[in-house]
């Protein structure tokens, strides 16, 4: 059971949350939502005892938490069979013991009879506790995250950042804490993760409580949902859906309340004006005026601002703007692409779908110039003025500048007060623009580096999983700007909005090569 009490976090003089207090019983799967900056992620980190707290206090029973960041945490020298391992250490140091034991009495060296005993002592107590199943645990793990028997061989520095969270969230998994922490735990999976990964939450044992925007995977994991906003958590019975219709119909009742009782005050207050001055009336006067300080308003519910951008493209391109001839790229000796072509024109909006590591993002890289094709060629109308957004674009911006200093990089010249009013429309107003990226949560950052983007002049918009880490109201308006965009889109995304709304051509990239899966306009 987490327990959380009067929990309050001040950043500046200002409380980022204040007096939060909730349960997480055992069994328990509790969503966390809200809009970017709003302190989830702050809210679970001080729960993990990595944030420290400005006042109340977490109290956890009956087991240990484990805590997956919104950054990797492997070690990219290690293989992944040997870094899963490290999610057990008792379990991985007795396995070692056992190794040194037999080496010892192979060798003959010291003395048998104590190695002896020392062995079938670590022996019994390695099988007490669960370790001749950990490889078989680790299979099913990793298997259902969508990794090979064959890549359980492979370094950890041989997989991408997404796969990489995927190594931390299967450590975490394979662990069988009573508490998990899980911080978009969704952002880097494919539908078939996705959908292994809910079943096994659906299943848990222990108490789970995880920030995503992932509506669908609340809707199938979610008993409960917390949303936290204007400092505040307010808690929801059901899954997601549950908890938007709950929200909406709190929400209308108190608005019923408020106009109720502002038509109340307003008729008190019309009588007060009437006979202030009347001696005959004073006593009801004040009687009126002091029943009007003593009432308790009815707050209505603050609705959080959402980002407001458009997507504009610079200058008319070419019919056909961009042909791929014959792409093969290996990275050291893994193929990535196999002899992948592929010609746009003016105005499509390309989804490249399949799972992760099928190529799509070594294409989008070689598209965007970033990488060196091993075989073939790219060639690029003259007049396309490509913007590339990378998966992992948030991760590239300079920790110690300001949000307006990284957008700066890339403004071409703009003045501040331009930069300014496109921040603001991205929700950085005022003083917010002087803060530092690494003071910014993860949402932040991925608007902070979507505004970066958006300030250069492109036609052609080459975009590699653009809606991670978006909040739902920013992710709505992304898909808005996208659909109505006047370029041309490749973008490779698990978003099924992308693929089943704003796409007018989907293409698997499957095992290195691509094929046309449906046209739709």
């Amino acid at each position: 059971m987490i327990v959380v009490e009067n929990l309050t976090k001040t950043f500046g003089g200002r409380n980022l949350l204040s007096s939060v207090s909730f349960t997480v019983s055992t069994g328990e799967k509790v969503g966390v939502v809200g809009p970017n900056g709003a302190g989830k992620t702050t809210l679970l980190k001080m729960i993990a005892g990595d944030e420290p707290v400005s006042a109340g206090q977490v109290n956890l029973s009956e087991g240990e938490l484990a805590y997956l960041h919104q950054e990797a945490d492997v070690d990219l020298g290690r293989s992944l069979r040997e870094e899963m391992w490290t999610a057990l250490p008792l379990l991985t140091s007795l396995r070692d013991r056992i190794a040194v034991l037999e080496q010892g009495l192979s060798t003959g060296e010291g003395n048998l009879e104590q190695l002896a005993s020392d062995l079938d002592e670590s022996h019994d107590r390695f099988r007490t506790l669960g370790g001749h199943s950990v490889d078989s645990s680790i299979a099913r793990v990793t298997t259902g995250l969508g990794f090979s028997s064959s890549d359980l061989n492979k370094p950890c520095g041989d997989f991408s950042g997404g796969w990489r969270m995927r190594i931390s969230l299967a450590k975490i998994l394979l662990r069988r804490e009573a508490h998990l922490l899980l911080d978009e735990p969704t952002n880097h999976l494919d539908r078939a993760s996705k959908n292994w990964l809910s079943q096994e939450l659906a299943e848990y044992p222990g108490a789970v409580l995880m920030v995503t925007h992932d509506g669908e995977f609340l809707d199938r994991v979610a008993t409960r949902v917390l949303n936290v906003e204007q400092g505040e958590v307010k808690s929801y019975p059901g899954n997601y859906t549950e908890y938007l219709r709950g929200k909406a119909a709190r929400q209308a009742q108190l608005d019923v309340q408020a106009d109720r009782q502002e038509r109340e005050i307003a008729r008190q207050e019309q009588f007060i004006d009437r006979f202030r001055s009347k001696a005959t009336k004073a006593r009801q006067v004040q009687s009126r005026v002091k029943a009007l300080d003593r009432i308790e308003r009815v707050e209505r519910m603050t609705v959080s601002k959402a980002a407001k951008f458009q997507i504009r493209s610079s200058g008319r391109v070419e019919r056909v703007v961009m042909n791929a001839n014959s792409i093969s790229h290996d990275w050291e000796d893994s193929p990535a692409l196999l002899d992948v072509s592929l010609e746009v024109e003016r105005g499509q909006k390309i989804a490249l779908i399949g799972h992760n590591g099928g190529g799509k993002s070594t294409f989008l890289r070689i598209l965007a110039g970033e990488v060196k094709p091993s075989e073939g060629t790219v060639n690029w109308s003259e007049k396309a003025l490509r913007g590339y957004y990378a998966q992992h674009q948030d991760e590239s911006l300079d920790r110690e500048a300001t949000v307006l200093e990284a957008v700066r990089q890339s403004a071409m010249d703009q003045p501040d007060g331009v930069l300014r009013g496109i921040l603001g429309r991205f929700l950085f107003t005022a003083d917010d623009v002087y803060k530092s990226i690494r003071m910014l949560s993860g949402g932040e950052k991925s608007r902070v580096a979507l505004a970066k983007f958006l300030v250069q002049p492109s036609n052609v918009l080459l975009l590699d999983e653009p809606t991670n880490h978006l909040d739902a109201a920013t992710r709505d308006e992304l898909l808005d700007a996208l659909g109505s965009y006047d370029g041309t889109i490749i973008c490779a995304s698990h978003d099924p909005a992308i693929v089943d709304e704003i796409a007018t051509h989907v293409y698997t990239v499957e095992n290195g090569e691509i094929a046309l899966t449906d046209v739709r306009r």
